[in-house]
């Protein structure tokens, strides 16, 4: 009997089938932000150190998480939006190896993801696509012509709650961060990750009053071009609507 190609996949990423990864060859590792124009919009975020949020209870907020797709008419402030790209990528020290250590695991610390932002309704901000910038805490303009929350939708199959968020975060890999070191297996470990990330979006927006929705269900090769991806060696993986509580 043929195997699909998901019980394919699975059967050749096993250990037993991994030739010498690029690292084992002694190549440089790929760099650990993606690159951007230095001319480019950027925003500074708030720090983190001086943010607050009301103290909540780890019990709490992992019994009291669900998925929510209808959220209030109301923005997020800025200084919550950092808060939540903080808790998701947020870079706590780079290491002489170098690798950045953050506020979620990855394997062998090599952290793929670059995080876009659809910002619908953010306090001070212009509606439009930005990428986090996580070595900086900063955010780059990307997009903010006027039906980009339209096309973003429509990529994610006609789902409303991406337009009628506050925020719709999007996290993409850069594939080659993780093959350098693990080769085709790597491909198992990005998925791991994002769960990973999407879990702390969840817990830390229970504690400033909102709610997420994980989206896994999109068109990639739609999705990818609106971010201006090759949808091979960087491609979106997961998505996470994030809106006030009604």
């Amino acid at each position: 009997m043929d195997k699909t190609i998901g019980q394919e996949f699975m059967e050749k990423t096993k250990y037993q089938y991994l030739e010498e990864s690029d690292q084992q060859k002694g190549l440089p590792q790929p760099s650990l932000e993606l690159e951007y124009a230095k001319d480019g919009t950027l925003i500074d975020l708030p720090k983190a150190e001086d943010i607050e949020v009301k103290p909540l209870d780890l019990r709490e907020a992992i019994e009291s998480r669900k998925s929510l797709r209808k959220y209030a008419d109301k923005p997020l402030t800025i200084e919550e939006l950092s808060y939540l790209l903080w808790c998701t990528q947020g870079v706590k020290t780079i290491t002489s190896r170098p690798s950045t250590l953050r506020n979620v695991p990855s394997a062998g610390a090599r952290h793929s993801f670059e995080t876009y932002l659809l910002i619908n309704m953010v306090d001070g901000m212009k509606p439009g696509l930005y990428r986090y910038l996580a070595i900086e805490h900063k955010l780059l303009e990307i997009n903010t012509e006027h039906d980009i929350a339209n096309k973003m939708s429509k990529s994610c199959l006609d789902q409303i709650f991406v337009k009628n968020s506050a925020v719709t975060f999007m996290w993409t890999t850069i594939i080659y961060r993780m093959k350098w070191r693990y080769g085709e297996r790597g491909y198992r470990y990005i998925h791991l990750d994002a769960g990973h990330v999407c879990q702390n979006l969840y817990l830390a927006a229970q504690s400033i009053d909102c709610g997420v929705c994980a989206i896994a269900a999109f068109d990639d090769d739609e999705i990818n071009n609106l971010l201006g991806l090759d949808g091979e060696e960087q491609f979106v993986v997961y998505i996470g609507t994030v809106g006030k509580r009604i």
